[in-house]
This record gives C-alpha cells, structure tokens and sequence, in this order.
C-alpha cells in the first residue's frame, strides 16, 4: 500500500533535484552572458569613440574614408566573432540547463 507513495515521493524529490541544479546551471550560464555582453559593449564604445576622435582631427576625405572603412571592417570582424561567442555560450545554457532532467522521464516509467 505505501510503495506507490514512496515511488511518487522519490520522483518528486528527483524532479525538486533536478530542478535546483538546472536553475544553478541557469543562472551560471546567465551571468557568463551577461558579463560577455557588457564587455562587447564595453568594447564597440571604446572603438566607436577611437573612431569619432580619428575623425574629428582627418584633414582629407581620403584619409576620412580611410578611417570609417577600418573602422567598418573592424567593427564587422568583431561582430561576427561576437556571434559565434554569444551562439556557444547559449547553446551551454540549453545544454546545461536541461541536463539535470535527462533521464527522469525512463526513472519514471521504471518505476
């Protein structure tokens, strides 16, 4: 009689596990987001602000041009390897998050 109860209490105290760790991974992978974010950010100001001084002192449309497409060139290399960055870190979140509840569908219908 008390089996089916303990069954039911042992899952759910799997699912309450696996939950706590895929909020830990969670949050983890959040805060490796976050702070890769805010340093590109940090980064595009920085280069942006270059630019802009660069700018302000160019005597020649030539060299002007010159400037802005450096700039471009840099600022569209930097973007991309800013994707494939941010795209690995967020494929880290799904795969880490989601981790702690492999398994727990086959742990329930065993049982």
């Amino acid at each position: 009689m008390l089996q089916p109860f303990t069954h039911i209490q042992k899952f759910g105290q799997d699912n309450l596990d696996a939950t706590v760790k895929a909020l830990g991974a969670f949050s983890s992978n959040s805060q490796a987001i976050a702070a890769e974010t805010a340093d590109f950010a940090r980064k595009s100001f920085e280069q942006t602000s270059s630019t802009v001084e660069k700018l302000l002192g160019v005597q020649t449309l030539d060299k002007a041009v010159e400037i802005q497409t450096a700039f471009v060139k840099g600022a569209y290399d930097s973007l991309v390897s800013q994707t494939a960055k941010m795209s690995a870190l967020y494929s880290a979140l799904a795969a880490e998050t989601m981790k702690p509840y492999e398994g727990l569908l086959s742990k329930a219908s065993a049982a």
